[in-house]
């Protein structure tokens, strides 16, 4: 009798666990989030505030890290965020360029945009460096 409740024990675990995406390595700020950085494990608890990602999820939308995450850390919700493509584009006649970013402020002679990487860029709208 015991060991057939032990084996039950044993059997019932798996079952009671939750599945979630842990981090292989540990993934920088604002990084791409890909399935091959990302480990599916099975575990007892988690964290209340924490609602675990799924694999699903990460398949259907690309996702960038909202801070920093360490190795071996269960990847929630609110670690990411869905990325969207911003870009800013520049046109000077018959010459078009296109920039990766967010429009901060714009007037009549310049425009700055926060890049991916988070620096801003300063462009005048005349096409001169400086």
């Amino acid at each position: 009798m015991l060991k057939l409740s032990i084996l039950i024990f044993f059997l019932t675990t798996n079952v009671f666990g939750i599945s979630v995406l842990i981090s292989k390595e540990a993934i920088g700020f604002r990084q791409k989030i890909e399935t091959s950085n990302l480990r599916l494990m099975t575990i007892s608890k988690l964290k209340k505030a924490c609602i675990p990602l799924t694999l699903k999820q990460v398949q259907n939308n690309e996702y960038r890290t909202t801070h920093y995450i360490n190795k071996k850390s269960i990847i929630c919700q609110n670690d990411v965020k869905i990325y969207k493509k911003e870009s800013v584009v520049f046109n000077f006649g018959s010459l078009e360029i296109e920039k990766r970013g967010k429009i901060i402020y714009e007037n009549d002679n310049f425009i700055r945009i926060r890049k991916e990487n988070g620096k801003i860029e300063k462009i005048y709208k005349d096409g001169r460096l400086k």
